[in-house]
């Protein structure tokens, strides 16, 4: 494991995990564009655990690869669809949000050994 692919890691998952506590906690910055984009409120939960399943599966797979891996692709095709779902509002200012967080994750795959 290379110390690049050890920092990115940790980073992304803090990062995503930060996102997922966010959800759970109903910040404001992150409630009231959901809301915009149309997103039920009852997939809230359901979306902060899928954030903090792959914040600790990032973790994980720093000491098994292949949960790494999973949860690396997991968080991609996550943020992929917050794309969708943000373009799909016509919210294209906030296209870079979920950039934010997909960036780091996919730097944590392409940096595995």
């Amino acid at each position: 494991m290379s110390t690049a692919h050890l920092i990115v890691t940790i980073a992304a998952a803090a990062w995503v995990g930060f996102s997922a506590v966010s959800m759970f906690a109903r910040a404001k910055w992150v409630v009231e564009p959901i809301t915009e984009y149309g997103v039920p409120r009852a997939w809230w939960n359901w979306l902060g655990t899928a954030k903090a399943a792959g914040a600790a599966g990032l973790l994980a797979g720093l000491f098994w690869p292949p949960l790494g891996i999973a949860a690396a692709v997991g968080l991609i095709l996550y943020f992929g669809g917050a794309l969708v779902t943000v373009a799909r509002a016509r919210s294209y200012a906030h296209l870079a949000f979920p950039m934010l967080y997909l960036a780091p994750v996919v730097a944590s795959l392409v940096l595995l050994p």
